[in-house]
């Protein structure tokens, strides 16, 4: 039980902000609970874990993985029962499953996904921002060939294409950096959604056992999600495709193979070709927002009927149904969305995630920003932003680490700290304009 009492005394003292797993170190047990604000989270620990924490010395103060962990050594047990049913040699799973120690940050992480948990002008604000426009037109720029075949085999436009390309990875820049075996182990034997992260546990052990990706070189997200354009496992078993034509599908090495893998799904979830995602428009006053969602299509007419227009206040196109988006209520942007926003939808089932690959998408093509702001008055920032108010923090003294422009656990404690001394509201430290603002004049 010393590993738990460790691991407890981390979370009490420099564990996350938010955490959704805790250890009952009784019965040396995981236990899972919903998640909490940092305070609550810790407050509402088993006063058995508490005083289990303080008996501690000094050497016992980090979670050791070496020790082993009994119940993810008994999943693991379990999942070796199942590979072979599930299309993995025993050797294979014995390979690349020795030594394995849990990641319990990914549970964590499963609760907390920015789609579901962050406004929606902080989460535009920085996947589509002035940085991400002008390195994705010159990757438009630089593939521009490779692209244009992409077009003509796929079906869809370049611009679509580098947007996912943008906000999955930052054009290649950020894959993620944790191993998918490890990551996808955890998840097959804690949290929720157990039996789909199984599936993709064994799909990721058949991808490198068929040799598609050399194990060291498979690392991601999370949740198990790799390469240029984060495929799934499962999905880069069905989708992915050799288009360098080098005989292998490689997503993390191959710009070619990710990019024309990206089109080929999204040509696969019903992309049209030719056809837009969807048009900001314009509400009447006093609208009726009941008839709203994504899936309650109507056509254009019926729109037009009820008082749309487009955003520049011209009329509707005459065609096609669609459905109406109001990611921020009547009072925020509002946007008629086609088909093809459907399918990007898809890649990541949140509708925040499909307007911001829409919306890069028309920036790349060009376009402006949306016409009607986002109902607020504390607005989100860019990422250069971000990074200055964690350089702004760095120069008052507050110990956030790296500046990367990641509003993560340190800069959320130094903000909390700083809007208390100033008599902001506290807002679980999140970093708004009004933040920016008052560090550039404190």
């Amino acid at each position: 039980q010393t590993r738990y009492k460790a691991y407890a005394l981390k979370q009490l003292t420099v564990g996350p902000p938010l955490c959704s797993t805790t250890f009952d170190v009784t019965w040396g047990s995981r236990i899972a609970s919903s998640p909490y604000s940092e305070a609550v989270s810790r407050m509402m620990l088993r006063p058995a874990l508490f005083l289990a924490a303080l008996t501690l010395t000094p050497a016992f103060a980090q979670y050791d993985p070496a020790a082993g962990d009994p119940a993810f050594a008994r999943c693991i047990a379990e999942l070796r029962g199942q590979s072979a049913s599930r299309g993995v040699s025993a050797t294979a799973f014995d390979h690349h499953t020795a030594g394995l120690s849990p990641d319990m940050d990914v549970i964590a992480l499963l609760d907390h996904q920015p789609e579901f948990r962050t406004a929606i002008w902080d989460y535009m604000a920085g996947l589509v921002d002035e940085e991400r426009v002008d390195e994705g037109k010159a990757m438009l720029s630089q593939w521009r060939d490779t692209l244009q075949r992409i077009e003509a085999e796929y079906g869809v436009d370049s611009e679509t294409v580098v947007a996912i390309w943008g906000v999955e990875s930052n054009y290649g820049q950020t894959f993620g950096k944790r191993p998918v075996v490890t990551s996808l182990a955890t998840l097959s034997c804690f949290g929720r959604r157990q039996d789909f992260f199984r599936g993709e546990f064994f799909t990721t052990l058949k991808i490198l056992e068929q040799g598609h990706v050399d194990a060291d070189r498979l690392v991601g997200s999370w949740a198990g999600a790799f390469g240029h354009t984060q495929f799934m496992p499962s999905t880069f078993m069905r989708i992915a495709v050799d288009f360098d034509g080098d005989g292998r599908r490689d997503l993390l090495d191959s710009v070619p193979d990710a990019l024309a893998s990206t089109a080929n799904y999204l040509k696969q979830s019903g992309w049209q070709t030719g056809q837009p995602w969807g048009y900001e428009v314009r509400l009447p006053a006093r609208f009726d927002a009941s008839v709203a969602g994504r899936r309650n299509k109507q056509p254009m007419s019926a729109w037009a009927a009820q008082g749309l227009r487009l955003a520049d206040g011209s009329p509707l196109p005459s065609s096609g149904a669609a459905g109406l988006l109001l990611p921020a209520g009547v009072e925020g942007p509002a946007f008629l969305v086609l088909r093809n926003f459907d399918a990007l939808f898809s890649y990541n089932a949140a509708e925040s995630y499909a307007l911001a690959i829409a919306h890069l998408s028309d920036r790349l093509r060009g376009r402006g920003p949306f016409a009607t702001p986002w109902p607020t008055d504390d607005p989100g920032l860019s990422r250069a932003e971000r990074r200055e108010v964690q350089e702004l923090l760095l120069e008052r003294g507050f110990a956030i680490g790296e500046v990367d422009g990641i509003i993560g656990t340190h800069t959320r404690r130094a903000i909390r700290e700083l809007k208390a001394s100033l008599g902001l509201p506290d807002d679980g430290g999140r970093a708004g304009r009004r933040l920016l603002d008052a560090l550039r004049h404190e």
